[in-house]
């Protein structure tokens, strides 16, 4: 299990990750909710501890970044505030858990085993389509038996695309979903993300452009398809 940890009193967070160790449970730390971000967004984390008061964008806006990536990460919030009314806004925020400083160890690493038994019973099916086999839960995709490494963004794009079975999925859609709010809608990074992933998959092409209305997987690709597959 390998846990993200967003906490800006450094004993604390210190102390945190090295228990974790001695229990085989791999951590980072996060001092600050910039820090949290770019984080999430280079590695893959299977649970998220979130102080709620952290410099930069706070515990919650992270926690509401986490969920809007649709990773299906568990959340657990690790915070001063017991009032009941704070750890009601914690839950509506979409965390799977709540605790409370001053806490034990022990019980911190039964909570993070707990979440992680839930969110490995709740894995998303993997998905096949033209030879593409996507597995959602371990981050992989494979090409007619070959790995793909991806980034982020690419894995993002490709699970939208697969999802849609053959449909079509519109540039807008996929910047609303593989992206956040605060994209640019007038930016080109889908078309560019696409090329870069009908490359990385390789020929032939399975990812289609339709022209004027966004992009499709092609269920029986043609080794001699020219344009139609081109961003």
């Amino acid at each position: 299990m390998r846990v993200l940890i967003v906490e800006d009193e450094p004993y604390m967070a210190e102390a945190i990750r090295d228990g974790l160790r001695l229990e085989a449970i791999a951590a980072d730390i996060a001092g600050d909710g910039d820090t949290a971000l770019e984080l999430l967004s280079v590695n893959s984390y299977h649970i998220a501890v979130l102080d709620r008061d952290i410099p930069g964008p706070s515990g919650d806006e992270v926690a509401t970044r986490i969920i809007a990536s649709g990773s299906g990460m568990p959340i657990l919030m690790l915070t001063a505030a017991d009032r009941i009314d704070d750890k009601v806004t914690g839950f509506e925020l979409g965390a799977d858990d709540y605790l409370t400083k001053p806490f034990e160890l022990r019980e911190l690493v039964l909570r993070l085993r707990a979440l992680d038994r839930r969110r490995a019973h709740s894995r998303p099916p993997v998905r096949e389509l033209a030879g593409v086999r996507l597995d959602p839960f371990r981050r992989e995709v494979y090409r007619d038996g070959r790995y793909v490494a991806l980034t982020r963004k690419q894995f993002a794009v490709l699970e939208v695309l697969v999802a849609a079975e053959g449909g079509v999925v519109s540039a807008e859609e996929l910047l609303a979903r593989a992206w956040d709010e605060n994209a640019d809608p007038f930016t080109n990074a889908v078309r560019i993300t696409v090329s870069a992933l009908r490359k990385r998959l390789g020929e032939p092409w399975i990812i289609l452009t339709v022209p004027g209305v966004g992009y499709r997987i092609d269920a029986q690709p043609e080794p001699d398809r020219e344009g139609a597959g081109r961003a």
